[in-house]
């Protein structure tokens, strides 16, 4: 009788044993292998028995290691700041929040490592969210053991882990996102002063000079930045720009074009001038090349 992927023991000895490629019980795991890298796992689990199980699981196989156990979100949270792993598997019901823990979870973690999710069940707007937050794979809690350690292994080698359920629950999300009309979507999210300060950006002024314009102070105006980033899902203001332009964000809002001086800053002094003619909303011209440099140029 061949062993089976949970590390039982083969009937016609009292070795333990293996499978090997072609399924057959391989031979007892020869030193060398003992001595190979193995793939570092924290369990995070509120339940002692999943735990446990787990453990055995993975003590089974000779390239798995549990470094580290917890069961509630506080310890999960200080045992992965100090204790490097490859994957975490983190249990949904651990926090209130999975998708905030799982956030926090990854700040706090060593580079490189990834996280599986272990639920119950997970609906196609939580399997999108968790994905988005940086989950690596989705388990439930039913999965065999086989499922379990080729899981943990694929993510560790960089791949993500879904059911064929959750393939199309992302896929059609992705195509959903991209088939909607995204300015009319924007500018019901976006307040006029983020939109202003937006409009700023893309013209290339300082920060400075758009607090001027705004009628606000530079922190507030780094802070406006901040969340329109977090909004918009854009890392800094070259990006922010290039989706402005794309996706023509500012008709209908904004500065007019400031001038620029023969150095490439922006006269916000003659911007300030004539917006204070006009309250009424400024028609923006489609953003040109010149002043994607000139935001590169204050990144």
């Amino acid at each position: 009788m061949s062993t089976t992927s949970n590390g039982s023991k083969d009937t016609k000895g009292n070795s333990r044993a293996f499978p090997n490629k072609s399924g057959d019980a391989g031979p007892v795991v020869q030193p060398a292998a003992e001595n190979a890298p193995r793939l570092r796992i924290i369990i995070a689990d509120s339940e002692a028995i999943f735990r446990v199980g787990m453990s055995k699981i993975f003590a089974a196989q000779p390239d798995l290691e549990v470094v580290a156990q917890t069961e509630t979100l506080s310890q999960t949270l200080s045992t992965v700041a100090s204790t490097p792993a490859d994957v975490i598997l983190f249990e949904a019901g651990i926090s209130p929040n999975p998708s905030d823990a799982i956030g926090e979870v990854l700040r706090r973690a060593q580079p490189n490592t990834k996280i599986i999710l272990v639920t119950s069940r997970a609906g196609e707007q939580e399997t999108v969210e968790y994905l988005r937050r940086g989950v690596r794979g989705i388990l439930v809690r039913a999965v065999t053991a086989d499922l379990l350690v080729r899981c943990v292994r694929k993510v560790a080698e960089g791949e993500t882990w879904l059911d064929k359920q959750g393939v199309n629950w992302v896929i059609d999300a992705y195509r959903s996102q991209a088939m909607q009309g995204t300015a009319p979507q924007q500018r019901l999210r976006l307040t006029e002063k983020e939109m202003m300060i937006i409009s700023g950006v893309t013209q290339g002024m300082k920060n400075k000079d758009i607090a001027r314009e705004v009628g606000t102070t530079e922190q507030v105006v780094k802070n406006y930045l901040r969340k329109i980033y977090d909004k918009l899902n854009v890392a800094d203001r070259l990006e922010l720009a290039l989706y402005s332009m794309h996706h023509r964000l500012l008709d209908g809002y904004g500065f007019p074009e400031a001038p620029v001086s023969s150095d490439g800053t922006p006269a916000a002094a003659q911007a300030s001038a004539v917006a204070s003619t006009s309250t009424a909303p400024v028609q923006v011209m489609p953003a040109k090349p010149q002043i994607v440099k000139r935001v590169i140029n204050k990144i």
